[in-house]
């Protein structure tokens, strides 16, 4: 058994349909990508799992509408930040 921060992935996901179709609007190198992911989980809440019935039950509260308006608007706000200071 091991922990996992289930946030991680859904902004990971998150963030793929986000930059889908502004590719060509900013850097999208791997270096970025994780800077977003970092501002980005170090400002939404830790959802940690460690069984697939709490994995389970993190995906559901994910469907609710303010989960997903909130990781939006955090990730917005962290493409936006490190667009103007890209660390590369």
């Amino acid at each position: 058994m091991r922990m996992h921060n289930y946030m991680e992935e859904v902004v990971a996901d998150e963030l793929e349909i986000l930059l889908r179709d502004k590719r060509e609007t900013f850097c999208d190198c791997q270096k970025c990508k994780f800077d977003i992911m970092v501002w980005a989980l170090n400002r939404l809440p830790p959802q940690y799992v460690i069984t697939d019935r709490g994995r389970l039950f993190t995906k559901l509260s994910e469907q609710e509408t303010q989960f997903k308006a909130d990781v939006v608007k955090v990730l917005t706000k962290a493409i936006v930040h490190v667009c103007k200071n890209p660390n590369h």
